[in-house]
């Protein structure tokens, strides 16, 4: 070692900076010689190389860390305010529409639509708001004309149990009356919720079916002599919970005839005026018209159009016949032959133990209807053969002779009909439409 001078060692450390996550390496020692009468301070100052590069590390590192705290910062800020809109989210209701997809057909079949729950009583009304209350208040009008008929009835009749039943029956239309009135006012001031609108419209729903059958019922009673087979039903609005119900289910048939007084002037298309569906097989007979399509009768889910145009508004009497063997179809219109087919589920029999529903579509069975599908219009004299009927026959159908047949499988009676949701029956005479 030289005279003079000694050889110290400065110990460096780096120091953890505040605030920042990161370790540093571990301690490093630098040695540098210093002459005995200089400071140490001045000598680390002019040896500076290495300090120099530790302060422009620790600068960098702390202008790093300093930006990480400030976008920290930043999104907190943005987490808070979109929590609070969340917040205001969930605090309102908004009413989805569920979407109107109807069928389509494909490769001679229809095919049903997937991925989408139906509720018959419960799915919000697939028809605008103005056009679903317009629809209720012709609805309530039509029970108001027949209560004016009961009335011109009671005045004949001096029954107090009459009267009780119509003030009865008149205080049960102004209830509801007031409350499609309310349900109006609350729908304008956009205050309502899907719940709400489901148990309102269940009441209203259930108000009208039982509005219905005690009208019915009057006038059955009104009635006595008239034939069980002189009446119609009126679907007067297309919704999801408007039916009637067959009480008997068809048997196994290798063949068929189904005929039918049928009014509609509704568009685009009737809907369906009826459906039949057995396990495993919603499509197993199904007429319908839906869309801008022509009448279709379904079988096994294959598909024949038929040339029959009926939504004029006017009555028409519609018979279509169908054998298994060869698939072979004919379609009447007003007794007259309009057209015919073959292989149509060929070598198929209509099976038993199903649904047969009037003025309704199933997507399951005995239910899942949709209302872009259902019968819009008013029906009469549903009968079904186990057989193809002849031309003869089908011709005295249409033109009420006294020859004319009732179905031996199912025959139009009210005691085999049973209504929902608010369908009507009315007294109907074929013959008069006719003559």
């Amino acid at each position: 070692m030289a005279p003079g001078a000694c050889w110290r060692c400065l110990l460096l450390s780096f120091f953890f900076l505040r605030g920042s996550s990161q370790n540093f390496p571990q301690t490093r020692f630098i040695c540098t010689s210093v002459p005995v009468d200089m400071d140490m301070c001045t000598s680390s100052m002019q040896n500076s190389g290495p300090t120099e590069d530790l302060k422009t590390t620790i600068l960098q590192l702390r202008e790093t860390v300093l930006q990480q705290k400030e976008t920290i910062m930043s999104q907190k800020d943005t987490i808070r305010e979109l929590t609070t809109k969340l917040a205001r989210c969930e605090g309102h209701t908004v009413l989805e529409i569920p979407s109107n997809e109807p069928k389509t057909a494909t490769s001679g079949s229809r095919k049903k639509e997937t991925g989408t729950s139906k509720n018959t009583m419960g799915d919000l009304s697939r028809t605008p708001t103005a056009e679903t209350l317009t629809q209720l208040g012709q609805t309530l009008q039509s029970l108001k004309t027949r209560l004016e008929n009961l009335e011109q009835f009671s005045r004949g009749n001096s029954s107090a149990q009459a009267s009780s039943l119509k003030d009865i029956l008149q205080n049960k239309i102004d209830d509801l009356e007031k409350q499609v009135l309310s349900r109006v006012n609350v729908l304008e001031e956009g205050k309502i919720s899907i719940k709400n609108e489901t148990e309102q419209r269940g009441k209203i729903e259930s108000t009208l079916t039982s509005l219905h059958q005690r009208i019915s019922d009057l006038e059955k009673g009104q009635k006595e002599s008239r034939p069980a087979d002189k009446f119609q039903l009126t679907f007067s609005m297309r919704t999801n919970y408007m039916y009637a119900k067959v009480k008997k289910s068809l048997p196994e048939m290798y063949a068929f005839t189904i005929c039918m007084w049928i009014k509609s002037n509704a568009s685009p298309g009737m809907g369906t005026p009826f459906s039949y569906a057995v396990p495993g097989q919603t499509n197993e007979l199904v007429l319908i018209e839906w869309g801008n399509n022509p009448m279709e009768i379904l079988i096994n889910d294959k598909v024949a159009k038929l040339p029959l145009v009926v939504n004029d508004g006017k009555w028409h009497h519609i018979c279509i016949a169908w054998t298994t063997r060869d698939g072979v179809w004919e379609a009447y219109q007003d007794g007259i032959l309009r057209g015919s087919g073959e292989n149509l589920a060929p070598y198929h029999p209509i099976k038993h133990q199903g649904v047969l529903v009037i003025g309704q579509e199933q997507d399951t069975l005995g239910g899942g209807f949709d209302a872009t599908q259902a019968f819009v219009g008013e029906l009469a004299h549903f009968n079904i053969w186990d057989r193809k009927l002849t031309v003869g026959e089908v011709y005295h159908l249409a033109t009420c002779s006294n020859k004319a047949l009732t179905g031996n499988v199912i025959s139009w009676a009210e005691s085999n009909i049973e209504i929902f949701g608010g369908a009507t029956k009315w007294t109907f005479d074929a013959c008069r439409q006719i003559n």
